[in-house]
């Protein structure tokens, strides 16, 4: 069952979110604690810390689930103006008001979904909210493994990002458009990147600054294909970086980066298969998913790692 938007309870210095049935803490866990350079959030002993910053508001939570289900979120430091727009921002992270039975229906019955379904049942598409973030982490991810995406993210977040101190330990935040759209490829030299992927990070950052690219004017525009092509417009991003964005921060359900060598990997994994399967196999693999192309994705994604 799908949980009311932005039912919770609060208590002083704390609130209670309800989750859905099909939520499995340590499975989503497995997910964020799936590479050690990762710099947002601090996951211990089955709790997260994380900074949550909305506009110039930052607030550490610590966020852990009880044995009733309930996602218990503790405000650590800071304040935020609205205690709903923390959870707003918390619920969109692990999707939680999305209803995801009639997807584990299909995945159950098919040949490809079956094992990771069954293996990873709980696991919600872990979104990136922010826009510039998904933008970065999309750009910076491309034809590079992912470990060294995780490096290029950390040395990125830490040069350029504020963070928030707590019992002695740093918490970052994602280095702001603004302060990007002030850069120069040379400010950047020193980061692993290559130069033409810090152009389309600052490029990026001085759109986000003029008011020409957002969040809101992205989904003002209607339907997903009008908005990949919106994207794909913009220098630096081609249909598997926009069709990352648009599966991680703007939620599109059919968003399909079916060119990704991941996919690719683990559709070969999961059907034993001694050649990688063509984009033709993949499509007609896929047409069961329908409406669903961005769980099937993250899913199989999570095979691999």
């Amino acid at each position: 069952m799908t949980n009311p938007k932005n039912t919770f309870e609060e208590e002083p210095c704390k609130v209670i979110i309800p989750l859905p049935e099909e939520f499995d803490l340590k499975v989503n866990l497995g997910y964020l604690e799936r590479n050690k350079n990762e710099c947002m959030y601090e996951v211990k002993n089955d709790t997260i810390i994380r900074v949550i910053a909305i506009g110039e508001i930052r607030t550490l939570v610590q966020i852990h689930v009880n044995d009733k289900n309930q996602m218990i979120v503790h405000f650590l430091a800071g304040k935020p103006y609205e205690t709903t727009d923390v959870i707003h921002n918390i619920r969109e992270w692990f999707d939680l008001d999305n209803d995801l039975t009639s997807f584990y229906q299909m995945a159950k019955a098919d040949p490809l979904l079956k094992m990771p379904v069954e293996n990873f049942f709980g696991l919600r598409l872990i979104g990136i909210p922010d826009l510039f973030e998904a933008l970065c982490w999309g750009v910076l991810g491309q034809q590079i493994n992912l470990n060294f995406a995780y490096t290029l993210k950390k040395q990125f977040v830490e040069k350029f990002g504020e963070s928030m101190e707590w019992e002695g330990k740093k918490y970052w935040i994602f280095p702001s458009y603004e302060r990007i759209a002030k850069l120069t490829p040379s400010d950047l030299a020193d980061i692993k990147m290559t130069v033409k992927k810090s152009e389309y990070i600052i490029g990026i950052a001085q759109l986000m600054t003029t008011g020409e690219l957002s969040k809101e004017k992205l989904r003002e525009i209607g339907g997903f294909k009008d908005v990949e092509k919106n994207l794909i417009k913009i220098r630096g991003i081609g249909p598997w970086t926009a069709n990352y964005v648009l599966m991680r921060c703007l939620r599109f359900p059919n968003a399909f980066p079916i060119d990704d060598v991941g996919l690719i990997n683990a559709i070969k994994t999961v059907l034993n298969m001694d050649r990688k399967p063509s984009k033709d196999e993949i499509l007609k693999l896929s047409t069961p998913w329908r409406n669903w192309e961005s769980y099937a994705t993250f899913y199989l994604w999570r095979v691999l790692y």
